[in-house]
């Protein structure tokens, strides 16, 4: 019985480890890898990455200060061949979309006015005839050009 009761105990802590861990890889890969897309502009110090699975989406809300000039760049692992990306106001107005532009991984613009903006990332499905679909890390980078 008590062998019983510390596997149950093992599996419980390995399940609400292996998360964990997973998300510092990802996170580890947001440094070492998608980092980089930002120069010459610098890293805002926040690193936001998740695993995403294809046909999955995700939405960050970012202030943005008038008079910054700024960089996006969005990343995903190898496994992943596309993320599609939009930028848009808090009315959703569509201001910049990757899809239009050969899926750019950046995007440098500059706000007039302090604001808030939604960055919207997917995984599209790549072939729908396959039966397991990939999953990998995505990450959002921010970077602020200096004068």
């Amino acid at each position: 019985m008590r062998s019983f009761v510390n596997i149950i105990i093992s599996a419980a802590v390995l399940l609400f480890a292996l998360p964990l861990a997973t998300n510092a890889q990802c996170k580890n890969f947001a440094k070492k890898v998608c980092r980089l897309e930002l120069a010459p502009y610098i890293h805002d110090g926040n690193y936001n990455a998740a695993i995403l699975t294809e046909g999955e989406d995700a939405e960050l809300f970012k202030t943005f200060y008038a008079g910054q000039q700024y960089r996006i760049a969005i990343c995903g692992s190898e496994s992943l061949t596309k993320i599609e990306f939009m930028v848009m106001d808090v009315d959703r107005k569509v201001l910049y979309s990757n899809v239009k532009n050969n899926y750019a991984i950046t995007w440098d613009f500059k706000v007039e006015n302090t604001q808030q903006l939604i960055i919207w990332v997917k995984v599209p499905v790549v072939s729908p005839k396959t039966e397991e679909l990939k999953s990998g890390c995505v990450a959002i980078m921010f970077g602020l050009k200096t004068n």
